[in-house]
């Protein structure tokens, strides 16, 4: 059954395209205030309109910023503070792979920066909001491939080597190490925190790689739609009311009829549930971006 999310506030980001647009169209179908948060301000606003246009739903906005920068990040936060009244509803989807090592504005490896550390400050940054309208939920995406890795505090931002695949799965695999301490953070406040594998989805995010390997890969990846499916229950399942601290995997083909929580829930790697790794992790998090628990 699902939780009644009409009226209720979401914030989808990433959200131009690919499984984040997917999301914000689910949400919208269930009659949400939905805001995409988009980098690029004739994509968001072609998103919005094709999501309006399909759902009926005139309640969908649109908010820039290129979560690579940490001023960005904190005007988003809070202007949405300043302008909406509520928030029930936070998706972290935004994220990127980058061939070669990249360095945002801000002096940080942009994979670590968009797909951990934004995740990590809007979520403190929106957070008190999110505790005054309780019930609400964070939900952030990671994937199975931070399994595949361990946190290396001393290369976590390729400064001694960078690899792709390992920077990737090394961002991914903080946002479930985060997630499990935010929840943790949060318990008892009616805020709880999830964290999804969609199972591998085609979209920009696999732009940057060779033709060859985006053209095989794609063919054996499942369309937006289907990817959002599990996102969409654990954002809105109303079998997940109060629960958190909960890893979400998909397989490759899993239809949406078939997903109930016992076949969808699981245990993260071990790493993930190591609370000297997260405090670590949270430590050094507040020192790149000057947020601390709870903005």
């Amino acid at each position: 059954m699902s939780w009644d999310i009409s009226g209720k506030y979401c914030i989808v980001t990433g959200a131009s395209s690919g499984i984040g647009k997917a999301i914000a169209h689910g949400l919208a179908s269930g009659g949400a205030n939905v805001t995409i948060v988009c980098r690029n301000a004739v994509r968001g606003r072609e998103a919005r309109d094709e999501i309006v246009k399909a759902t009926g739903n005139e309640s969908v906005e649109v908010m820039l910023a290129d979560l690579s920068s940490q001023q960005q990040t904190k005007d988003l936060a809070h202007s949405y503070r300043d302008t909406h009244p509520a928030l029930h509803l936070l998706v972290n989807n935004a994220g990127v792979i980058m061939e070669q090592r990249v360095l945002t504005a801000d002096g940080i490896e942009m994979t670590f920066a968009v797909n951990y550390l934004a995740c990590y400050m809007l979520s403190n940054l929106l957070v008190d909001l999110l505790k005054s309208s309780a019930p609400s939920r964070i939900v952030n995406l990671t994937s199975a491939v931070h399994r595949t890795v361990r946190l290396d505090f001393a290369n976590l931002q390729g400064e001694k080597r960078y690899n792709r695949d390992q920077a990737y799965a090394q961002s991914k695999l903080a946002d479930a190490v985060f997630s499990h301490e935010l929840g943790r953070r949060l318990d008892g406040t009616g805020v709880t925190v999830n964290c999804v594998c969609p199972g591998a989805v085609s979209s920009h995010l696999w732009e940057k790689s060779s033709r060859l390997v985006h053209g095989f890969f794609k063919a054996l990846m499942k369309g937006p739609q289907e990817g959002a499916r599990v996102p969409l229950y654990v954002a809105t399942s109303q079998d997940l009311d109060g629960m958190t601290c909960c890893y979400f995997q998909t397989g490759q083909h899993l239809k949406f009829s078939r997903v109930r929580t016992k076949s969808t829930m699981t245990r993260s790697s071990a790493e993930t549930y190591n609370r000297e790794v997260a405090a670590r992790l949270w430590e050094i998090s507040e020192k790149l971006t000057g947020v601390c628990f709870g903005g």
